[in-house]
């Protein structure tokens, strides 16, 4: 069997892989996966997606191996099929970063303002939330903040943060955190708790990166 296995044979599974994630929207579902298992509907509502283009991006990723899912009754719920699957998402994000200057200055156009991404270390950043320095919220949706968030964090999701201000201490730093680089979920937080007469500020890690670089996750 050996001998008839090609180098194209073997490019060809490898190129799989790239052909799946080839696609601008099945990107976005890894990312959203990433955060933890969703199902179909929920993937639909978080990537604005026609549900029969999502079910179709999704039974690309399925083929690929990239995800795997469950039934659950009449939902079907889907997962990445490893950590790795997340750690491909980075690799390929980081790669683009550094080489597309386009994705740079789009970045860096994204946020907010200048000042709202704080340089906090992340070994700094978790020294002070251990000590209640700081205050690191969460404004992902509560189901990802279950499936696993920074340590010390909490959850306020971005949709309850105006009717939950009372929650916060008023003179502590803020530092809220989203799903990534990518996700404005954090800046539309910082914004809000600005006006409000907060020192807030965001990072740009979610778990992915965060994990990534061998820190903990809670859940």
């Amino acid at each position: 069997m050996s001998s008839t296995i090609t180098k194209s044979y073997l490019y060809e599974h490898v190129a799989r892989i790239g052909k799946a994630i080839s696609s601008p929207k099945r990107l976005e579902l890894i990312e959203l996966l990433a955060q933890g298992e969703k199902t179909v509907e929920t993937l639909d509502e978080q990537a604005r997606m026609d549900m029969r283009l999502a079910r179709a991006h999704l039974r690309a990723l399925r083929e690929a191996r990239l995800v795997e899912t469950r039934r659950e009754g009449k939902f079907i719920h889907y997962r990445l099929s490893g950590p790795d699957v997340a750690k491909l998402w980075l690799n390929v994000r980081e790669v683009a970063e550094e080489h597309l200057v386009e994705l740079r200055v789009a970045l860096g156009q994204m946020a907010a303002s200048p000042d709202a991404l704080t340089s906090e270390s992340r070994a700094s950043l978790l020294a002070k939330a251990r000590r209640g320095d700081i205050i690191v919220i969460d404004v992902r949706p509560e189901a990802e903040y279950t499936a696993g968030h920074l340590p010390f964090a909490r959850s306020l999701p971005l949709a309850e943060l105006e009717r939950r201000l009372a929650d916060l201490p008023v003179g502590k730093e803020i530092v809220a955190y989203c799903r990534g680089p990518f996700c404005l979920m954090s800046d539309e937080a910082v914004k809000l708790l600005r006006l409000r007469g907060y020192t807030a500020h965001k990072i740009s890690d979610g778990v992915t990166e965060w994990s990534a670089s061998g820190l903990p996750i809670e859940s």
